[in-house]
């Protein structure tokens, strides 16, 4: 019995190194300051929906009219969608990014975007036009993003002491902010009683990894963070 035990351990040891080698992470470099979208297709209901999250990075150089040209409504209509919802322009800050088995690219009226997740959203959020800031919500994607020494990181604090890092800035709520206006960003923020706001230049390099479920949140600007 003791044998069979043994077996049946080694068994399950080499069958988790052989999935571990079969996935495939896909790199993309240098890509700070890289403009994308999210075309987040939202289905189910009536109390709970999820969001099929589809995004352009890695694929094309987020062409702004192409972008802009997209109608939520017909592609509603298209894709038999609760609703669709157009997330961006976003602009990447992590230096490099891995992503565990890349799921397959969609054409959005001739704009690609690749599958990235599945994610929860109560009927709340959907009634409401979106998820509240500062909200904690779970992603299930396997990523791993590296932000180099020397440069600067921004940091939502909350009152626990989690920290949260800020992987993407947006111009859906201020057409006209830049990564220079992040450093002193926290004086623009809503910020909720005990949360705070930090920037500072990484004295050595850092990783933020996932395996399975991340956890984001995003401030009152729609900035998005990711939990460490």
């Amino acid at each position: 019995m003791k044998t069979f035990f043994l077996r049946c351990c080694l068994l399950g040891m080499i069958l988790a190194a052989f999935s571990a080698a079969q996935a495939e992470f896909q790199e993309q470099t240098h890509q700070r300051g890289d403009g994308y979208g999210e075309i987040i297709l939202i289905t189910g209901g009536p109390f709970s929906f999820t969001g099929h999250v589809y995004k352009t990075l890695f694929l094309n150089d987020f062409p702004e009219a192409q972008w802009k040209a997209l109608d939520p409504q017909k592609l509603k209509k298209e894709f038999h969608a609760h609703a669709v919802v157009l997330n961006g322009p976003r602009y990447a800050l992590m230096d490099h990014s891995w992503i565990m088995d890349p799921g397959k690219i969609v054409s959005f009226d001739g704009l690609q975007a690749r599958f990235l997740t599945d994610v929860t959203i109560p009927a709340s959020d959907v009634l409401s036009g979106g998820s509240r800031p500062y909200t904690e919500q779970a992603a299930n994607r396997t990523t791993r993003y590296l932000f180099k020494k020397g440069r600067p990181i921004y940091e939502l604090i909350s009152p626990q002491g989690t920290h949260y890092v800020m992987i993407s800035y947006c111009q859906i709520v201020d057409p006209n902010l830049s990564q220079a206006d992040l450093a002193t960003l926290g004086s623009r923020l809503s910020l909720p009683v005990g949360w705070r706001y930090q920037t500072k230049i990484l004295n050595h390099d850092e990783i933020l990894q996932t395996s399975g479920t991340a956890y984001v949140i995003q401030d009152n600007l729609k900035n998005g963070y990711q939990r460490k």
